[in-house]
């Protein structure tokens, strides 16, 4: 793992602003989600049946709306490329007010608000339009430059897309020394059903409860009869003594998931057999359950053929999930024993080019989900992550 001009100055910058501003003292603050399953917290059996009937209700028009927002904010961000309108009608897209040119009664944030406002308002409470128009607008804005070069297709919602609110509309109580919490949902009542918890976020919910950290825009997701809440927490980051000028650098391979160099130690995270094989024959399995099927008893029809290969529904997601999550840990476990403040992952981009061309590194080698999970744990503890 030679050194390039790159790289150099990468090192460069992360000394100075260090020195500047104090080890990785850029923002003191992360945010995490936990998933949470909730529910409605009442006896009355019909009237627990009307609350999810009007939670199923505002789904339906979350996700229609959804998608009106993202058609609308695509239309106005492309309208002057319009080519074959009047040119009195290609003008400027900003608020009359602002601008003599503009069209707009309004801002482009607003526009998307009026219209969810006119076709949902009295079907839908207010603060969940005004938390639906403003995290879609952020989620078209993110991918806008690549919608305008044509890489990317416009984003739909899917129908059992989460509903959005804010943060400040739910707010969690506790009765005596009762494991599980309450709250109150847009006057849905609701408690939650924590499980086996080890107690990660049982702690989290007390000091949320007790105002220590910040509860900030969540959503509540409604999946297979089941309520859960995917609850967003800003959390301080925790302060290790990382040194930025301490660089780890890192490789991710297909024969060593994660290659690990720091000064004159080398590491090596799991393992060709453990990763790459393990997710192939899962593969094989539900290829032969597949052919198999047509050969199973009948008498239920489909579902009773296809009830073997129910089982490895998602199967293979969910290891490769988790060997991620592991090797990630494993990771930043290592920088930080180390004391280094630095990540670098090197010859990323050429290695990702190359899987491209390659069919089977491009099914089979999780290149993105791994460099996310690595930037998200390194978010938490202070290390500044360069992929080169």
């Amino acid at each position: 793992m030679g050194w390039s001009l790159t790289r150099t100055w990468e090192v460069f910058r992360i000394t100075l602003s260090a020195s500047n501003q104090g080890i990785n003292m850029e923002k003191q603050t992360h945010i995490v989600v936990r998933k949470i399953q909730l529910l409605i917290d009442c006896a009355n059996r019909e009237q627990r049946r009307a609350y999810y009937g009007t939670l199923f209700e505002w789904q339906s028009l979350v996700f229609r709306g959804s998608n009106l927002v993202l058609t609308h904010q695509y239309i106005q961000e492309r309208i002057p490329d319009f080519i074959y309108l009047q040119d009195e009608i290609r003008v400027k897209l900003a608020n009359r007010e602002n601008d003599e040119q503009g069209i707009f009664t309004t801002s482009r944030l607003n526009s998307t608000y009026q219209l969810l406002s006119h076709y949902f308002k009295g079907k839908v409470p207010a603060k969940i339009l005004t938390s639906l128009n403003v995290s879609t607008v952020k989620c078209f804005n993110r991918h806008r430059l690549a919608y305008w070069k044509g890489e990317r297709s416009l984003a739909t919602a899917r129908r059992d897309v989460p509903i959005p609110f804010s943060g400040l509309d739910m707010k969690f109580t506790r009765e005596g020394n009762s494991k599980e919490f309450k709250c109150v949902l847009f006057k849905i009542p609701f408690r939650t059903y924590l499980g086996k918890d080890p107690g990660s976020k049982r702690k989290l919910l007390e000091k949320a409860m007790a105002g220590q950290i910040k509860v900030c825009g969540s959503l509540l997701q409604i999946r297979k009869g089941k309520i859960y809440i995917l609850l967003s927490l800003e959390l301080p980051k925790v302060q290790l003594g990382l040194q930025p000028y301490v660089i780890a650098e890192a490789s991710l391979t297909l024969e060593y998931p994660i290659s690990v160099k720091i000064d004159n130690k080398h590491y090596q995270i799991g393992t060709k057999e453990e990763f790459l094989y393990r997710r192939l024959a899962i593969q094989s399995a539900r290829n032969r359950l597949q052919k198999a099927a047509s050969f199973a008893k009948g008498g239920h029809g489909r579902k009773r053929k296809t009830i073997c290969i129910a089982h490895f529904e998602d199967k293979e997601k969910r290891y490769v999930e988790s060997r991620l999550h592991s090797y990630s840990r494993k990771l930043i476990d290592i920088c930080m024993e180390a004391g280094a403040g630095t990540l670098l992952l090197v010859n990323q981009a050429t290695r990702e080019e190359f899987a491209k061309e390659d069919r089977f590194v491009l099914r089979n080698w999780s290149y993105y989900g791994l460099i996310q999970k690595i930037k998200y744990k390194a978010d938490r503890v202070g290390i500044e992550v360069i992929v080169e």
